[in-house]
């Protein structure tokens, strides 16, 4: 009996490091890499884009202190794979390795995102009304319904948004309507995004900017 028992244990134990070993590879399970590591790696190849923390000094260039490490990891993968298309971004990934992009991912998750302030009121109170209710006349769904009310988004599906710069969402949400990004899920963007006005993208990322 006692043998049995034994064997049992044993042809268990492999199963178990197998899953364990998923749950440290795999986007969306909450285990990711080591921030130490992170830092380091920002620090050579990041830090100049996108600050020092992941508060980007440039307003081209995304925050991403505070970002959903699912989603971060998703980005990098894609940059490298070329599903989402950015020439600076490819050259930047092209020799990070699945660990370093896990590593970065928990670095920036880890950092506390800096509070921004909206600068044009006029934008805000449009930008307000279009991401709490969106624009049922045009089959355009409220932003707070995937992003969450204070854009805190939904990991690991839909990221966070708030305190965003609001040149670098303006630039995205062209792109999505565009289809030059095309790496959205189900191809949610890029259905709300056709649908935006120009001057109602750009409401909506100075709304974004100084959402907390």
């Amino acid at each position: 009996m006692m043998q049995f028992i034994a064997l049992l244990i044993a042809l268990a134990l492999p199963v178990a490091a197998v899953a364990a070993g998923h749950d440290k590879t795999e986007p969306g399970n909450g285990s990711f890499g080591n921030a130490v590591k992170g830092q380091r790696i920002a620090g050579q190849v990041c830090a100049a884009c996108h600050g020092i923390d992941g508060n980007s000094p440039l307003s081209a260039n995304p925050n991403l202190a505070g970002q959903h490490p699912d989603y971060l990891l998703k980005q990098l993968r894609e940059y490298k794979s070329g599903a989402r298309a950015n020439a600076i971004m490819a050259g930047i990934v092209a020799n990070l390795s699945v660990e370093d992009m896990r590593d970065l991912a928990a670095f920036y998750a880890s950092k506390p995102a800096k509070r921004s302030t909206a600068k044009d009121m006029e934008l805000v109170t449009v930008g307000q009304q279009l991401y709490r209710a969106g624009v049922p006349g045009k089959g355009v769904a409220a932003c707070a319904g995937c992003h969450s009310p204070d854009g805190a988004g939904v990991p690991p599906q839909y990221p966070r948004v708030s305190g965003q710069h609001a040149e670098y969402t303006a630039t995205q949400l062209r792109a999505f309507r565009a289809g030059a990004r095309n790496n959205d899920l189900n191809a949610m963007m890029r259905m709300v995004a056709a649908r935006l006005s120009e001057a109602e993208i750009e409401a909506l990322a100075e709304y974004i900017s100084g959402l907390h």
